[in-house]
């Protein structure tokens, strides 16, 4: 008898009589002459009750004994429950243990707290909240490349190892060899954008995409900030931010209806986990458009309304180019406007050296989108496509354009017009799974001062 998946099971019990299933042991609870166990595969995010009885069932004084977190095999037969909440069971006619779990398994049928899961992160998947969020993490991963590929862009797989800091901001990890010193002849770092590297295979294919994980060595440690992060960074050429927007937006919305339709039972417990807030926060953001104001008109609704005393901030003191603090753009997307909202038109001073100046030479094409619980989750913008404006940006900040040559060169070449945006997958993925923390949305996270896994 080939092994059943457990997903099957669920999908219709009433097609099976005997199974053969493989998996581990949630609980397991003895009561004399019959014992029960909560089984699962990790096929599901269900488990299924197993009953084994003294007389009934093979091996039964070793189901009795065998520890939460072993793995078994069982055959049996599938029945009808008389217990609430649940359909079916198996009535275990056959019991082997493969390998006993250790007596110091940490996961025990309690409540743990995220705290202390984020420490046992090789375990913590095995949880239903953390197998939830992982396996969602796999499905979404799966939208993002559906999208991509519906809508005729080409993946690339851009450099982890660069000779660049894209964002300018000098956050980037230094790789060399401890063998060969000087390895690759010049200073190289772990990619923090493969934006460069998109740039220059749009001009080849049009519509590109780049999703893969990136690394920044900030010295934070917030709920929001991680080292090593995967970024999802499409590049269109032909396009403006008007049209970059509204992908933005249709990509958005693409993975929650994806989610809501293909994850039903994961979004169902991630519901219950919110209060029952979660759906309809993401029914929500589908049924009416994103928001948008110039970052002009946001300076001035929060001018506005510190001086009528509508809100106090931390930083009151607000005024034309500053960079916005998180508890701005909070207040502006949950309080003013209580849905996603884009910001637009940033000062250029505040932004990334390739976005492109506007016509009054002050602001850059460029746009965040901000939404209620976590802020900033996508940043975007046209990118400058004349050649000696660029350089004379990178003059300005003193850049040195010996390793970035190849991309100014670019705008020698056909770069009539480019734009692109960035989204965090983890921040998005904190998002449409209400996690309040980032740490909880990535399998190993890796942050200032822990590496543990």
């Amino acid at each position: 008898m080939e092994t059943v998946a457990v997903r099957d099971i669920f999908k219709d019990f009433q097609i099976f009589k005997s199974v053969k299933l493989m998996g581990w042991v949630r609980s397991n609870r003895d009561n004399g002459s019959i014992g029960f166990i909560s089984f699962t595969d990790g096929s599901s995010i269900h488990s299924v009750q197993l009953v084994y009885k003294n007389g009934e069932t093979t091996n039964f004084e070793e189901a009795k004994i065998t520890r939460t977190g072993s793995a078994i095999l069982v055959e049996g037969e599938v029945v009808e429950s008389k217990q609430p909440g649940q359909n079916f069971e198996i009535k275990v006619t056959n019991f082997i243990l493969l390998k006993q779990a250790d007596e110091d398994y940490p996961l025990q049928k309690k409540e743990h707290g995220n705290e202390f899961l984020r420490s046992i992160a090789h375990l913590r998947e095995r949880t239903n909240k953390y197998g939830t969020i992982m396996r969602l993490r796999s499905e979404l991963a799966f939208a993002v490349h559906n999208f991509f590929h519906q809508n005729n862009f080409v993946w690339l797989s851009s450099p982890i190892i660069t000779s660049n800091d894209a964002e300018g901001a000098g956050e980037n990890f230094v790789v060399d060899s401890k063998t060969v010193k000087n390895f690759f002849n010049r200073s190289a770092n772990l990619t923090v954008s493969g934006q460069m590297h998109a740039e220059a295979y749009a001009l080849a294919y049009k519509r590109v995409y780049t999703f893969g994980p990136t690394f920044r060595a900030e010295k934070s440690n917030t709920n929001r900030h991680i080292s090593e992060f995967w970024m999802i960074e499409p590049e269109v050429a032909f396009c403006n931010l008007e049209q970059l927007m509204f992908l933005i937006e249709e990509f958005i919305k693409y993975l929650i209806r994806f989610t809501l339709k293909n994850c039903k039972d994961e979004m169902s417990f991630l519901n219950k986990l919110s209060n029952n807030t979660l759906s309809e926060k993401l029914l929500g953001i589908l049924q009416e458009p994103f928001e948008k104001i110039t970052y002009k008109k946001a300076i001035a609704i929060l001018k506005t309304d510190i001086a009528n005393n509508k809100v106090k901030f931390e930083n009151n003191s607000i005024f034309f180019g500053m960079d916005l603090n998180s508890e701005h753009e909070k207040y502006l997307c949950e309080k003013v406007y209580n849905k996603p909202l884009f910001i637009y038109d940033y000062p250029a001073d505040i932004k990334a050296f390739y976005m492109k100046m506007n016509g009054d030479g002050t602001t850059v094409a460029a746009c965040d989108l901000l939404v209620p619980g976590i802020g900033e989750i996508v940043g975007g913008s046209e990118r400058e496509n004349d050649f000696n404006k660029l350089l004379k940006k990178c003059d300005k900040l003193r850049m040195n354009t010996k390793d970035i040559q190849w991309y100014l060169d670019l705008r020698k070449y056909g770069y009539y017009k480019s734009a692109g945006f960035g989204l965090g997958f983890e921040r998005f993925l904190m998002y449409i799974t209400d996690s309040e923390n980032v740490k909880d949305v990535i399998p190993f996270p890796r942050s200032y001062g822990s590496l543990d896994f």
